[in-house]
């Protein structure tokens, strides 16, 4: 593929994490769930690193650190599921 569709086809990604990112965080302004604001955050840090690696001008396998973003990113998302898990099964017990 040439590299105008490759940083076409990025940007399209790019702002499909954006719009998810907003889509979570309209729903934390109504609801105040930390689940959704972490959902929020998570996409717009993989909008972030998608942006960067797009436009950091290295070879491919160059970018080992945009994996990093990428596990903060996941480890959110991870956390606040199980976080809201743990918080239901407590009330549950109560």
């Amino acid at each position: 593929m040439s590299v105008r569709v490759l940083s076409y086809l990025s940007g399209g990604v790019t702002l499909g994490y954006f719009l998810v990112g907003l889509f979570f965080l309209r729903f934390w302004v109504r609801v105040r769930d930390t689940l959704f604001l972490a959902f929020a955050t998570a996409f717009g840090l993989l909008a972030i690193n998608q942006a960067i690696t797009t436009f950091a001008d290295v070879a491919q396998g160059e970018y080992l650190w945009a994996f990093g973003l990428r596990l903060v990113a996941f480890s959110l998302i991870i956390a606040a599921i199980v976080g809201k898990n743990v918080r239901r099964r407590g009330k549950a017990r109560s």
